[in-house]
């Protein structure tokens, strides 16, 4: 609690990269939330800004290159990978104290940053120990100008069917990472397009569903900057999913995940049947993935090939050992403790304490 008799609490603004969180974290924080800083800077992307703490997208940076886990992440494993980095202590207590000093300026906070849904569990329980209240909004665009914007701007040549994929992936469970939780101050889901058809209703509605104070009780100088910083033309990339030829599986399935959070985004439509159907279309997208993870592997090998060719042509060494160029059967008969006395007269003596 502040002097003003204002609780402690953070926005924490989530969805997938180009779909309208740099918005959303703009127009709260012109109303008065504070965005902590040094805020990441303006770029040919984003030009009027990200509205992002630098603090949080470098230590995200930090921590999905520790998982190999990449932004726009296709993989269901992924989240398995960066939750091991959620459930640590010392990260916990690392961003706990890293928000401790910033209700100083202001007991309301946002944080926004694409990268915030792999560590959202990380997130909420820091916010609480600080005794702060979490609450989260859900910024949904659909999904072909995601694809489509990031292609634009971001240069990604990975393919449509994989930003697609990784669309499906990173909204179902940032759903499911969403839901109510002890502590918790409620969740909503926030239409792109109804932020710049209506920003006041819809930023009204949302202060009035997460009870923040600092949207309720906005003042007339700061509707006016927010205004002004609403761009009509912000959604610059339009098109849609038969746009993208996406394998039919995908694209149905990508299909019914806009049309199910869709429905979220309305009164009363966040309810148990809802995430029911959200259980249903993750275990879909395993299967899906699973699927063609396990009939693309010669794809991957082709591709490992490929880069190794490439290595050779620019005059890399290769890094085999002699070892290595054992065959697999041959090493395997050796018995162990030949093997170890090996490794330690060549000083490749594993640490085993």
């Amino acid at each position: 609690m502040n002097p003003d008799g204002v609780p402690r609490k953070v926005l924490f603004v989530a969805g997938a990269g180009r779909s309208g969180t740099s918005t959303l974290a703009g127009i709260v924080s012109r109303l008065g939330m504070h965005v902590p800083l040094p805020e990441v800077p303006p770029d040919d992307s984003n030009p009027r800004g990200f509205s992002e703490p630098q603090w949080v997208v470098d230590v995200h940076d930090e921590w999905l290159s520790e998982a190999l886990v990449q932004v726009s992440d296709s993989r269901p494993q992924a989240w398995f990978e960066t939750g091991k980095i959620c459930s640590r202590e010392p990260a916990r207590i690392r961003v706990s104290e890293w928000l401790e000093p910033h209700f100083g300026e202001h007991p309301e906070l946002v944080i926004k940053d694409p990268r915030l849904s792999w560590f959202l569990g990380l997130w909420r329980v820091a916010a609480i120990r600080t005794g702060a209240t979490p609450v989260f909004a859900t910024m949904l665009r659909p999904p072909a100008e995601v694809v489509g914007s990031k292609q634009k701007y971001y240069a990604n040549k990975l393919g449509s069917a994989h930003l697609a994929a990784s669309w499906v992936n990173m909204l179902l469970h940032t759903e499911r990472a969403t839901r109510p939780a002890q502590g918790d101050g409620g969740r909503v889901f926030v239409r792109y397009e109804d932020l710049l058809t209506d920003w006041v209703k819809t930023t009204t509605a949302l202060g009035h569903a997460l009870d923040l104070q600092t949207i309720i009780h906005t003042r007339s100088d700061q509707i006016r900057e927010v205004h002004r910083f609403i761009d009509p033309h912000l959604r610059r990339v339009t098109s849609t999913l038969d746009d993208l030829a996406l394998p039919k599986r995908l694209h149905e399935l990508t299909a019914e995940t806009w049309e199910q959070l869709n429905d979220l985004a309305d009164e009363g439509g966040d309810n148990a049947r809802a995430h029911a159907t959200f259980d249903q279309l993750r275990e879909a997208y395993v299967e899906l993935y699973e699927e063609a993870e396990a009939i693309s592997r010669s794809t991957a090998e082709h591709a490992r090939l490929q880069a190794r060719r490439r290595a050779l042509a620019e005059g890399r060494a290769e890094t085999r050992t002699l070892a290595d160029r054992v065959p697999h059967d041959v090493r395997a008969a050796i018995p162990p403790s030949v093997r170890r006395g090996v490794r330690k007269a060549l000083g490749r003596e594993r640490d085993e304490q």
